[in-house]
């Protein structure tokens, strides 16, 4: 009774939107996190008659055929590209994406990632990085006796100093656009990678070539809609129970099937 199968591969399709579900819903306080949504595919198909088979020496054909569905199959998570909402924190290192970009930064490896946490940090020798302690691409050192800092639109970065009127620029903060984003690999930490699906990375200017501004004094929040979080767990927990109650189904068939004397 091939029930079984496809009723185990429907719970375990439901038991994976529930992860998914729960990863989203533990990211609810994350700066910059993106949801997830689990999407599915019906697996293979046996053909016990083909849709459009001759059926007969007049030439009638089968309008529909016999096609016997295996079960589902995990076919992507993706992310759900959407601005979360901005909040105020006032500080001088807190920046917020308006649109869309990623902040470069460097692994210890060398090799470059990517996020849109713009709660950035600075080091004892004034390097700006992110909380992880990773470089913030093109590589900004604040000195030491800098009174206050200013990031505008545009990404360039002034220091103040007491004995000067005029601030004095440090650098320009880059952003990184993709061809595809939802085809970056997440590595953790807010962090992601190039891969051969999001294609190259693209580097430009804030407010540029499509790209997003920063704001200063601003951190952008988690865009997971709670609410529509719970419905899909609901939803998913009906899916399961159902497929649990075909497996006992087809058990009970398989029983009075063999109690037949």
């Amino acid at each position: 009774m091939k029930a079984l199968q496809i009723a185990a591969s429907g719970m375990t399709a439901q038991q994976m939107r529930v992860d998914v579900v729960s990863n989203n819903l533990a990211n609810m306080s994350t700066t910059g996190y993106n949801a997830r949504r689990a999407e599915f595919a019906d697996l293979h198909y046996q053909q016990i008659a083909r849709p459009g088979t001759v059926s007969a020496e007049d030439g009638t054909m089968l309008p529909t055929g016999v096609q016997m569905g295996m079960g589902v199959r995990p076919a992507a998570v993706s992310i759900v590209l959407a601005q979360g909402p901005l909040t105020q924190t006032g500080g001088d290192l807190d920046v917020a994406i308006e649109g869309r970009g990623y902040l470069e930064v460097t692994l210890p490896s060398g090799v470059s990632a990517y996020t849109r946490d713009g709660g950035l940090k600075r080091t004892a020798e004034g390097l700006i990085v992110n909380s992880d302690g990773h470089q913030v691409a093109p590589g900004i050192t604040i000195p030491a006796d800098a009174r206050s800092l200013t990031v505008n639109a545009d990404g360039e970065v002034y220091a103040h100093f007491i004995d000067q009127v005029q601030p004095q620029l440090l650098g320009q903060l880059n952003l990184v656009g993709f061809t595809n984003e939802k085809g970056l690999e997440a590595i953790g930490g807010n962090l992601f990678l190039e891969s051969g699906a999001s294609g190259p990375p693209i580097v430009g200017t804030p407010g540029q070539d499509g790209l997003g501004t920063l704001r200063q004094g601003y951190l952008e929040e988690s865009s997971v809609d709670a609410v529509r979080e719970v419905t899909e767990l609901i939803k998913a927990q009906r899916g399961y129970e159902l497929n649990a109650k075909v497996i006992t189904a087809a058990d009970q068939m398989l029983s009075a099937t063999a109690q037949v004397r």
